[in-house]
């Protein structure tokens, strides 16, 4: 087991492309830590130069007391899994996961020990006489997981080992690599886009944009408490909606207008973002924060949204209604189902205004709701 520790690693490609930005970040020892981020983020380049796949430009990178910059790749104590799990097609299960001791010169007892210790973790013993093209995607992932468990290194990586996963395999495996986690409690650091996996795999997730760390805390503190647009936007199926539109006051009250409608802010929100009073802003809405008024009606009732139904999608127990404004075509709102309803119809939605945010215009803009969100 060991620390992690990146201290202001950079790393420049040909042409001057900065892919990581003087990036700072603490692995702590058995801690499961997941880089997130839309592709080109460089959430990959750092778990390359962490494993020695990728040389640093600038920045230091420790795992336990060593500095590692200048260490091989084999020499680090870690262990990788890779998206295309990158077994060796004419070996056995059991060659495969004995392969990498074999050239450490582990003794054969301790090899046959260790493999048989990983596959009875994972569930693969019956398998350890196969070649990998026997083996489904779900089972050649896990041969791959054994291959880095048998290691026992200080510290797992992985590449977005559940890419190419079917949907109902990934959430199998997801729940694998938890289970698997909390076993070995050995320290990881994981790859993926998968914003959904981020969120049920992380003790915490580093939310990464344009090289750059955007955001680092638990799932839950990042979900509910987004420091800026980007991040907000990024984290929930479906999206976060934003309305753009102006902070005003009306009597005692803190308001937004979004121009088709007005929503008074809680007292708890405009204590924080009073201070923008008068200037534009964006109001942040996550779909599950609406709920539609009674059997869909548009009554023309006090902070509500009027909308025009689009496209619904019944989704079960809940539905995601499609809706625009005069203002803004795309909303999301994920409500109760409801039995007849259709596109084509007006109706409102009601905001729980306890649970929106909002945040200063552009792209990345800060959110002002949470001023200290930042982990």
């Amino acid at each position: 087991m060991a620390e992690v520790v990146l201290e202001r690693v950079t790393k420049v490609f040909e042409g001057n492309v900065v892919a990581v930005n003087a990036l700072d970040l603490v692995i702590r020892d058995r801690e499961f830590v997941v880089l997130v981020g839309p592709s080109g983020c460089g959430k990959s380049t750092t778990l390359r130069m962490v494993a020695g796949l990728e040389e640093t430009t600038e920045g230091v990178i420790r795992i336990g007391d060593r500095v590692v910059n200048r260490v091989a790749p084999k020499d680090r104590d870690i262990a990788m899994v890779f998206q295309n799990y990158a077994l060796y097609p004419h070996m056995s299960v059991y060659r495969n996961l004995a392969f990498g001791l074999s050239l450490r010169r582990t003794p054969k007892a301790e090899i046959d020990r260790r493999v048989r210790e990983a596959a009875s973790i994972l569930g693969i013993e019956p398998l350890l006489g196969r070649k990998p093209r026997a083996l489904s995607g779900g089972q050649r992932q896990r041969v791959a997981v054994g291959r880095a468990i048998v290691r026992q290194p200080a510290a797992f990586l992985f590449d977005e080992p559940l890419s190419n996963l079917d949907a109902k395999l990934r959430v199998e495996m997801r729940a694998e690599l938890k289970r698997l986690h909390h076993r070995l409690q050995t320290t990881t650091l994981y790859v993926t886009h998968d914003q959904e996996e981020a969120m049920t795999l992380g003790d915490r997730i580093v939310v990464m944009k344009d090289g750059i760390v955007q955001q680092v805390g638990g799932p839950l503190d990042v979900y509910n408490r987004p420091v800026n647009r980007f991040v907000a936007g990024f984290l929930g199926t479906p999206p976060m909606n934003f309305f753009a539109g102006k902070l005003v006051r009306r009597g005692d009250g803190l308001w937004f207008d979004e121009g088709s409608g007005a929503f008074r802010l809680s007292a708890a929100q405009a204590e924080a973002v009073g201070e923008w009073a008068g200037r534009e802003a964006v109001l942040g809405v996550r779909p599950e924060a609406m709920s539609l008024s009674a059997e869909g009606r548009f009554a023309g009732s006090d902070n509500a949204l009027p909308v025009r139904l689009g496209v619904v999608e019944p989704l079960g127990e809940k539905m995601d209604l499609y809706a625009s404004t005069q203002r803004h075509p795309h909303i999301v709102a994920r409500v109760d189902a409801a039995e007849g309803l259709s596109g084509g119809r007006d109706a409102e939605l009601r905001i729980d205004l306890s649970r929106v945010h909002v945040f200063a215009p552009g792209e990345q803009g800060e959110n002002l709701s949470v001023p200290d969100g930042r982990a």
